[in-house]
C-alpha cells in the first residue's frame, strides 16, 4: 500500500556539523512524557526512516520539529531540507517558531525560503498537576504574545500541528475559532493519556468542540506515547469517536517515528490503523492514509 505519512521525524544528535542543539536528545536517559527515550537518543537519518517498511511504500511524508528549545529552527529546517531523498514537493516540513519570541516574524520569514516548508508547531501540552507530562513549560495559549504572535500563520498561509492534552481543548477551540484561515491538525489523536472512563470522557467532550472548527483535522498518530501496550483493539474506540466527530475527510495517519518505534515497527503500526478503518472501505483509506495528508500540507 501506498503512504503519505503525515507524522515523522528525523535528527543527528551525534553530529556538530550542523550543530542543532537537540537538548533532550543529548540528554541521555532523561525521562520524557512517553517514558524512556534512551534507545532512539541517537542519529536518525532519513536513509534510515525510509526503510522502516517491509510491507508499504512511503510516497511521501511530512517532517516535524523535533526540540521546541532548539535556538536556530532556521538551520532545523535547512538541514532537513537538504537531507531528505525526494522532490521537494513530494515531502513536506513543520518547523519550529516560538511564537512568544522577538523572532517569530524572521524566523517564519526565514523558513518560507524552503520549499517544502508548510506549517508550524509548537508544543502546548501543560497539565497543571502533573509536570512530568508537560511538553511546554506554560500555559501558552494564556500567554498574550503567543496569542498575537499566532495571526502569523495566517499571514504566511502556513498551517498549524496543535499538540496538546484535552484538558486544554475548549480553551484552544475558544481560541482557534479566532483564526479560521489558518489550518489545524490535532497530532497524537488528542493525547488521551488517561485512558479511564472520566479520561476518556473529558478526550471525547473536547474532541467533539475541536471538531466543530471546519479548518481542524487530527491525526492517526502516536498511539504509543501514552499507551505502550496498545493494539488495534485498544484504539478501535478512539477511532470511530474520530471518524463520528472529524469524518474521513479530516483524518490521517502519521507514523510518529522513530517516537513510537519505542512501542511497535512501523508495519505494525500502520497494520494496527489500518485494522481499525479497512471496514469502512478502500475509498477511506485512501483518504486517511494518502489523500487528506496530501491536501493539508500541498503535496504533490
Amino acid at each position: 500500500m501506498h503512504i503519505v505519512d503525515a507524522h515523522h521525524h528525523i535528527w543527528i544528535p551525534q553530529q556538530n556539523d550542523p550543530e542543532l542543539g537537540y537538548g533532550w536528545l543529548r540528554d541521555i536517559g532523561a525521562i520524557k512524557p512517553f517514558g524512556d527515550p534512551t534507545p532512539i537518543q541517537r542519529d536518525y537519518t532519513w536513509d534510515e526512516y525510509i526503510t522502516e517498511s517491509s510491507q508499504h511504500t512511503v510516497a511521501a511524508s511530512v517532517y516535524v520539529q523535533v526540540d521546541g528549545a532548539i535556538a536556530d529552527p532556521v538551520a532545523e529546517t535547512s538541514w532537513v531540507q537538504s537531507v531528505i531523498n525526494r522532490p521537494a514537493d513530494q515531502f513536506g516540513i513543520v518547523g519550529l517558531v516560538n511564537l512568544t519570541g522577538d523572532k517569530a516574524q524572521a524566523h517564519i520569514e526565514q523558513q518560507a525560503r524552503f520549499a517544502s516548508f508548510k506549517g508550524v508547531r509548537q508544543i502546548i501540552s501543560y497539565l497543571d498537576d502533573n509536570p512530568q507530562l508537560c511538553f511546554s513549560a506554560e500555559h501558552l495559549l494564556r500567554n498574550a504574545q503567543w496569542c498575537d504572535q499566532f495571526a502569523l500563520l495566517a499571514e504566511h498561509a502556513l498551517s498549524f500541528d496543535l499538540q496538546l492534552y484535552p484538558e486544554q481543548m475548549h480553551e484552544a477551540a475558544t481560541f482557534l475559532a479566532e483564526h479560521p484561515s489558518v489550518p489545524i491538525v490535532i497530532d497524537h489523536a488528542g493525547s488521551p493519556y488517561d485512558q479511564s472512563t472520566k479520561g476518556i470522557e473529558q478526550w471525547r467532550s473536547g474532541i467533539s468542540t475541536l471538531s466543530q472548527l471546519s479548518n481542524v483535522s487530527i491525526k492517526l498518530s502516536g498511539f504509543g506515547m501514552f499507551d505502550k501496550q496498545w493494539s488495534a483493539i485498544s484504539i478501535a474506540p478512539l477511532i470511530d469517536y474520530l471518524f463520528t466527530t472529524f469524518g474521513p475527510e479530516r483524518i490521517m495517519f502519521g507514523s510518529n517515528f522513530p517516537v513510537d518505534k519505542l512501542m511497535a515497527q512501523f508495519d505494525d503500526t500502520v497494520g494496527r490503523v489500518l485494522a481499525c478503518i479497512a471496514p469502512q472501505g478502500n475509498a477511506v483509506v485512501e483518504s486517511v492514509f494518502v489523500n487528506n495528508a496530501k491536501r493539508f500540507y500541498r503535496l504533490a
